[in-house]
C-alpha cells in the first residue's frame, strides 16, 4: 500500500478500531503450487485479539476460519504437507505457513471525487483532476493453520473462534446486546458437522499500516467544497465520505 504522508495513519489503536469496525478482510496468500493459482484471496470476517498487558505495543492477532473446500485452503494444506511449511511446530493439527500472508480491510464508504467539487482551485487555475476517496488498513503476518479435524487443538481453536465471531457480529454489528444468537442455539450435531468442513487460521501481525485518502491534501476551501458536494448527493455513502473528509481535514490542519 502506497502511504503518502498526508494520508497515512500510524496510530495503532486507531488501526485496531478500524479492523474491529470493518472485520471483513481480504485474506491473500502467495504459494507455489502445481494444482492451484499462485496468488489467491478470500473474504473472511476476523476477530482481533490485542494483548494490552504488554509493555510494548502489541500489533495484534487475527483469528478466522475458511471452508475446507476453498481452493486457497487446499493450496495452504498442500504447501504444509509438501514440507515447505515452518516445522517449528510440526504437529499435523497446527502448522505455520512459511510465507507472509496479507489481509486488507476496507472502510465502509469509498467514492469517485469530481473536480467540480474543488470550488477554490478549479475556478482559479483549472489545475485539478478526478480522484477516488477511500480508507483501508493492511496487515502482514505469519499464519498458523489448524486443519486436522480430529485433533483436539483444532477443535478447541474452532470452537472458540466461531463463538467469539458470532458474539462479535451479533453484539457489535447487529446490536443484539440482550439476546444475541449463540452457537448453542443450533443443534450440537449440526454444529459438529459444519465444524469439520472448516479450518482455523491465526495470524500474528508483524506489520500494519493504514490509509485514509480523504482529501487532506487539499486547501481548506476545496475540502469544504468536497464536503458540500458529497452531502448534496443525499446518499449514505456520500454522508459517510463527507463526515470523514471533515474529520481528517481537521486532523491534518492540526
Amino acid at each position: 500500500m502506497y502511504l503518502r504522508a498526508v494520508h497515512a495513519e500510524h496510530n495503532i489503536a486507531t488501526l485496531h478500531q478500524f479492523i474491529k469496525t470493518n472485520p471483513l478482510g481480504i485474506f491473500t496468500t502467495a504459494l507455489e503450487s502445481k494444482s492451484f493459482p499462485f496468488i489467491q484471496s478470500s473474504h473472511i470476517p476476523w476477530v482481533l485479539d490485542v494483548d494490552t498487558s504488554r509493555d510494548e505495543t502489541h500489533l495484534g492477532v487475527l483469528r478466522g476460519h475458511q471452508a475446507r473446500a476453498n481452493p486457497q485452503v487446499k493450496a495452504m494444506i498442500e504447501h504444509l504437507k509438501s514440507g515447505t511449511g515452518d516445522e517449528s511446530d510440526s504437529r499435523s493439527d497446527r502448522q505455520i505457513i512459511s510465507r507472509d500472508v496479507m489481509v486488507l480491510f476496507n472502510g465502509p464508504a469509498h467514492h469517485y471525487v469530481t473536480p467540480k467539487f474543488y470550488r477554490e482551485t478549479k475556478p482559479a487555475t483549472g489545475k485539478v483532476v478526478p480522484t477516488w476517496n477511500y480508507s483501508a488498513v493492511q496487515v502482514y503476518g505469519r499464519a498458523t493453520i489448524f486443519h486436522d479435524s480430529k485433533a483436539s487443538l483444532t477443535n478447541a481453536f474452532l470452537d472458540r473462534q466461531i463463538r467469539d465471531l458470532s458474539q462479535q457480529s451479533e453484539v457489535d454489528i447487529m446490536g443484539h446486546k440482550d439476546k444475541p444468537w449463540e452457537v448453542d442455539d443450533a443443534p450440537t450435531s449440526y454444529v459438529e458437522l459444519l465444524r469439520k468442513a472448516i479450518i482455523g487460521i491465526e495470524i500474528e501481525i508483524t506489520d500494519i499500516g493504514g490509509k485514509f485518502k480523504m482529501s487532506q491534501e487539499l486547501s481548506a476551501g476545496d475540502q469544504e467544497g468536497v464536503v458540500e458536494g458529497f452531502e448534496a448527493l443525499g446518499t449514505d455513502a456520500g454522508a459517510e465520505i463527507a463526515k470523514t473528509v471533515r474529520e481528517k481535514g481537521k486532523l491534518a490542519a492540526t
